[in-house]
């Protein structure tokens, strides 16, 4: 298939898109910012594109499938713009926008990486803005679905991977197992969360590609871990014991990001059925960082 792969430079996007190319398929990653040069991405072809504030590109109807994988959060906004009056417009209008676009242009099948709030703490959108306006964009794309137009989620939590030639926040995360920010306290986050790979979505990726059941939106995960499991990983790959879990807020991942409440878990169990459907990988989470992620950005 001929796929374009809506943020391909990030971490997500780009994971999916080197393993769609591995299978076979002609991809075109497009966004704002293009890969770094020498890395297995700048191979691709790249399509400068902001979907935010771009027209749909007309050669949408090159394609036969579309990934997104760009969905806009704090990261994102720009200087001096209202964060919920960005990501409202940005989730909630541009992406159900582009989705309508590749169904004009005749894309047959369009994948969307969504959140797993809606799932499993729905409770939780009542007073989030940010969190509202992802499901705006999840019911937005799923509701174009129709004849000729297969629209799929593929809902996920924590997501950690690890791209070639790709600076994550997990670079971070190794440098601060390695002591490498003079001042900034030792220690991890209380509480957890369920966890899941780039390998894994990827592979949900190339089977919801051709099986995936129209307007579905399929919840995914792997491993659920406490914090401490999850940051001790990164310190025993780097030599250094796992500090304690410490009830204050962590410079590496802040209260904001825990929307669940620090010192709190987000736990859950997928469907069976449904993981059998997407036939994903698991128990590869703390399997990414130790062989993955730290052996990337460890210091020589």
């Amino acid at each position: 298939m001929r796929v374009l792969v809506v943020g391909g430079a990030g971490m997500i996007g780009g994971h999916a898109a080197l393993r769609l190319q591995k299978s076979g398929h002609a991809v075109t990653i497009a966004g704002r910012n293009p890969p770094e040069a020498g890395t297995p991405l700048a191979a691709l072809e790249f399509h400068r594109l902001d979907y935010i504030n771009d027209a749909p590109p007309a050669r949408l109807k090159e394609f036969d499938a579309l990934l997104f994988a760009a969905g806009n959060d704090i990261r994102h906004v720009p200087k001096g713009a209202d964060f919920f009056a960005h990501v409202t417009h940005a989730n909630a209008v541009a992406q159900p926008r582009f989705f309508a676009a590749a169904r004009d242009a005749g894309v047959g099948t369009a994948i969307n990486i969504g959140s797993f709030y809606p799932h499993v703490a729905p409770e939780l959108m009542r007073d989030n803005l940010y969190m509202q306006s992802r499901q705006a964009a999840h019911d937005g794309m799923r509701a174009l679905a129709g004849d000729g137009f297969r629209v799929i989620s593929i809902d996920a939590p924590f997501v950690v991977g690890a791209v070639p030639g790709l600076k994550t926040m997990f670079a971070s995360y190794v440098e601060y197992a390695e002591g490498k920010f003079a001042g900034i306290p030792i220690f991890t986050p209380p509480g957890g969360v369920n966890f899941v790979s780039t390998d894994s979505i990827s592979d949900c990726v190339e089977t919801v590609l051709t099986k995936g059941e129209n307007g579905n939106a399929y919840l995914i995960g792997d491993e659920n871990l406490s914090f401490r499991q999850f940051f001790g990983e990164f310190f025993n790959g780097v030599g250094k014991p796992v500090p304690p879990a410490i009830d204050q807020e962590h410079p590496m991942l802040p209260d904001g990001a825990i929307t669940w409440g620090r010192g709190n878990n987000l736990f859950f169990e997928t469907d069976p059925a449904e993981t059998a459907l997407l036939n994903y990988r698991h128990n590869d989470v703390l399997r990414t960082v130790r062989e993955e992620i730290v052996p990337q950005f460890k210091s020589a």
